[in-house]
């Protein structure tokens, strides 16, 4: 176990909340006040629990990855992230300046790893979030691993390597059709290499030159392995609204409009999508949800 000194003002639970996929992801969620996630680092499978000790941050591991998760706790809660310039930026704009107050503790966390949170971005591609949701936790439960340490019904996600095995038709049981499964497929075959891009800007490159790969699942990937805080994702259904909504009151914006409204907070652009995202604004909704899909027949 070790101790790990917080910031004024930091939030366990807004620093940790898109290392999973929903309250109930089978790989990160709480346990009674305890942050937990399940990992396959390139030690082996491992646990991290985090919990809230006062002014400091208790930290637990557990498996043949413990020591990687040890070493790399300060960077997956979020305590490597650097908002020394970002309260100067934030006052370009009032909403801005307000959610760089009110919820200066959220901090963005640096997993390092790569291929898990790729799956995920992969799986969430353009489809609605209970249909993201029952890919990942099928992969998740289907071809993982119960994570080793105390936390009840935690699961490791499989290894690449387990994955690049697969045929794409194995995956049409979890709601996964053929683009999203091959998409999957071409990315474990790469993982090691991907693995070893050493910065954001390398491994944005490398992931957009893979079939079935574009913006915004590189800048979801890019933003959570190395807490990429100018990471913006570049095709998103809902942000582009949220950000028009947010900064200049208009309830639709395109992606162009997106980037125009965050072109001063350059460096953050990233950060302020999420701190819109934690602060509950979004904009007004029209029209039918989209409908959930079935793949039972292929």
């Amino acid at each position: 176990m070790l101790r790990l000194q917080l910031p004024e003002g930091y939030h366990l639970a807004g620093s940790t909340r898109y290392l999973g996929l929903g309250r109930f992801d089978p790989s990160a969620r709480f346990a009674g006040g305890t942050f937990w996630l399940a990992a396959h680092t390139p030690a082996g499978p491992g646990s991290l629990g985090l919990t809230r000790d006062g002014d400091a941050l208790a930290v637990t591991a557990h498996g043949e990855g413990a020591d990687w998760l040890l070493g790399h706790a300060d960077a997956i809660a979020g305590l490597r992230d650097d908002i020394s310039d970002f309260p100067g930026l934030a006052a370009a704009h009032p909403v801005v300046t307000e959610l760089a107050r009110v919820h200066r503790g959220i901090r963005l966390p640096a997993t390092g790893l790569v291929f898990p949170r790729l799956a995920r971005a992969i799986l969430e591609q353009k489809v609605t979030g209970k249909e993201a949701f029952r890919g990942w936790s099928g992969l998740v439960r289907r071809y993982g691993t119960p994570a080793p340490g105390p936390c009840p019904d935690l699961w490791v996600p499989p290894a690449a390597e387990v994955v690049a095995g697969l045929a794409y038709w194995a995956l049409h049981p979890l709601g996964v059709e053929q683009r999203r499964a091959q998409t999957i497929l071409r990315a474990a075959a790469l993982a090691a290499t991907l693995a070893r891009c050493p910065d954001s800007a390398s491994l944005t490159r490398r992931l957009l030159d893979i079939p079935g790969i574009g913006p915004w699942t590189a800048a979801e990937t890019v933003r959570t392995v190395f807490g990429d805080a100018d990471a913006v994702s570049v095709g998103d259904f809902h942000i582009p609204n949220t950000v028009a909504w947010g900064l200049a009151g208009e309830a639709r914006g395109d992606d162009a409009r997106m980037l125009a409204l965050l072109a001063p907070f350059a460096g953050h652009r990233g950060r302020v999508c999420v701190l819109l995202e934690a602060a509950g604004i979004a904009a007004p909704r029209f029209g039918p949800r989209m409908p959930i899909r079935s793949f039972a027949r292929f």
